[in-house]
């Protein structure tokens, strides 16, 4: 392959294609928001959960967080049974995108912060990854974006040529670390931000 224009596509998954809360597992469960600020504060947090995308398993993570906060056990296991939950439905418009890229014919691609376990909840929910080529998902590959390491796998194993794609992600540095490994990319806000780049670039 050489070198050339864009024409291919590389997206993130949460915040970009779909949302994700994880306060949204328990919304319906714990109805005293003071009760439930506590939780998502101080146990059942994002920095905790970034761990699984590191490819620590659930099973792991509960039993250590439950010994931890054994009164909230039964909440640490549901979060860990129900965790799509914490993915309540698409971002307006980006799927909608997607299969405009996909019927223009352009290569889809995705690298994903997302947990093992959490995948499996997750994909069988989503059958617009049947559009992808292929998919990194850091916790199988206990590597996690903005580590570089990442994005060399995926153009090694997508076959790509980084300056031939371009790299979607809601967070900043993510897109950063992106562009340092020779991608272009956008950082997204919303499906109609994301619309102009994408026919900027030629793609739409």
């Amino acid at each position: 392959m050489s070198g050339g224009p864009i024409h291919t596509v590389i997206f993130d998954i949460g915040q970009v294609l779909y949302q994700w809360d994880l306060k949204h597992i328990f919304v319906s469960r714990i109805p005293d928001a003071a009760e439930l600020d506590w939780l998502m504060t101080t146990v059942i947090t994002p920095q905790w959960h970034f761990q699984h995308d590191l490819g620590v398993s659930f099973a792991d993570m509960v039993a250590e967080r439950s010994a931890e906060f054994p009164d909230a056990a039964n909440h640490i296991r549901y979060y860990a049974e129900n965790f799509a939950d914490s993915i309540p439905g698409p971002i307006p418009g980006s799927l909608q995108l997607v299969e405009r890229l996909h019927s223009a014919g352009v290569p889809l691609f995705g690298i994903s912060n997302f947990g093992s376990d959490a995948w499996a909840q997750f994909r069988p929910r989503a059958p617009i990854f049947d559009r992808f080529r292929d998919i990194v998902i850091s916790g199988h590959e206990r590597l996690a974006k903005p580590d570089p390491a990442i994005f060399a796998l995926a153009v090694a194993r997508f076959g790509v040529l980084p300056e031939q794609c371009l790299f979607i992600d809601d967070r900043a540095d993510n897109v950063r670390a992106a562009q340092e490994c020779g991608m272009a990319g956008h950082v997204f806000a919303d499906a109609a931000g994301l619309e102009a780049e994408l026919v900027g670039a030629g793609l739409l």
